[in-house]
């Protein structure tokens, strides 16, 4: 479930993308996000990026979107 000030890191392990989550509305396809580390570049994404394990449901490790830090 998202939900606001968690913290998701990108996929891609060769990028240090990391964003927090600032409002979401449970059923929007866009989640508003800044960067975790300095709050700043507030945008949105689509909701559907979001992943709360870094593995797909065959046990893949994740190469796109953004999987959860914390909560």
């Amino acid at each position: 479930m998202i939900e606001k000030d968690q913290t998701y890191r990108y996929a891609d392990p060769r990028e240090t993308i990391r964003i927090r989550i600032t409002s979401y509305t449970p059923g929007d396809a866009r989640a508003h996000v800044v960067d975790a580390d300095t709050g700043k570049r507030p945008r949105q994404i689509l909701a559907r990026t979001l992943h709360a394990t870094p593995t797909t449901k065959t046990g893949a490790p994740r190469k796109t979107g953004y999987i959860r830090e914390s909560s």
